[in-house]
Parts: structure tokens; C-alpha cells; sequence
């Protein structure tokens, strides 16, 4: 385990409605700079965060942002008490999560993708397609990983094919058919 780990803070506070919303891949620069990839809408709107929350199997820490920046294909990141290479390095694979409650509310017909995972897919035949795993962005539209036992399936995240998303039901309801 890395030693930035180590040293994180206890249980206690540790906010317990952190969101995944990406992870690092590896380091940038020599100086501590970390390349990651963002799990959101628009990637660089991570970069509206202040601290975040940096971690694996369960053990975090918070990190202030002291830099960032946008390249074409990915985003970097100085934080503070990272101050090398090496200790970039060793961040590689953490998830980097935000609370919840820092994060504005979503509007009306809109849903951050983390609330949509583990929703349950059923299609206008009452017929069970499984259940959201992740999102995906492909340029023309968002994608929904939906698996059952035996299948993955792509659904595109569209107005004609989602019909209902209900998330105190934890139900999505899609104009997909079971052979597609």
C-alpha cells in the first residue's frame, strides 16, 4: 500500500457519501503531477472540486487540488503533499471519490451516473434485462452497461429508448428488446 495511504484519516472521517467519479493512471511530469481519468459527464467538471477523496479497498484520504489542467485526452492534477514522481506513481489505481453533499443537486430529468448504477432494466414487456454496471460516453450519446447473469447488454442512454428512471424504486424502464 502506498505511504500517501497510510497516513489516512480515521473511520470517523472519512464522509460516508463519497461518489466515485474516477481514478488515477499514473503520473505526470516529474514534479508529482497525477494523470486520471474522470467518470463524469464532462471531465474536467472534477476539476470544480477543491479536495479529493483518493483511495482503495475502502482505506481514503483527502487531497487538496492545488493545480490542475486539460489536455486533449486526458487531465492532470498537483496535490498537495505529492511532491514527485514516485509519489504520483504510487496514487496509480486509486479511486477518487467526492461527497456527495458537495455536489450540486441534479436538475430536473437529469441523474449523476453514480445514482444510476445497480438500477434494475426492464423493458416496456415487463422483461427483466439486469442491471446497470456502468456508463459510458461515446461522442454521439451516453451508453448503459446493463448485465444479467449471462449477458451484457448496451443500451444507448437516449429519450426514445429510456422511458422512466425512477430512483426511489431503483427501477430504469427502456424501449429495448431482449435480443438486441
Amino acid at each position: 500500500m502506498s505511504n500517501n495511504l497510510k497516513a489516512s484519516h480515521s473511520a470517523t472521517e472519512i464522509p460516508n457519501d463519497l461518489v466515485s467519479m474516477g481514478y488515477v493512471n499514473g503520473a505526470f511530469g516529474i514534479q508529482g503531477w497525477i494523470s486520471l481519468v474522470a467518470d463524469t459527464e464532462h471531465a474536467d467538471s472534477l476539476l470544480d472540486y477543491k479536495v479529493w477523496w483518493l483511495g482503495r479497498n475502502g482505506v481514503f484520504r483527502a487531497y487538496n487540488v492545488v493545480d490542475s489542467h486539460v489536455q486533449p485526452k486526458k487531465l492532470g492534477a498537483k496535490l498537495e503533499g505529492v511532491n514527485d514522481r514516485d509519489a504520483a506513481f504510487a496514487l496509480k489505481g486509486c479511486e477518487i471519490s467526492i461527497p456527495r453533499s458537495s455536489m450540486p443537486a441534479a436538475g430536473e430529468g437529469e441523474y449523476y451516473w453514480a445514482d444510476l448504477i445497480g438500477l434494475a432494466v426492464f423493458n416496456e414487456q415487463g422483461e427483466r434485462l439486469g442491471v446497470i454496471e456502468k456508463l459510458f460516453e461515446t461522442g454521439a450519446n451516453d451508453v448503459i452497461v446493463v448485465k444479467d447473469e449471462t449477458t451484457e447488454r448496451l443500451v444507448p442512454f437516449v429519450g426514445h429508448v429510456v422511458l422512466d428512471v425512477n430512483l426511489e424504486t431503483r427501477l430504469m424502464r427502456v424501449d429495448w428488446g431482449l435480443d438486441y
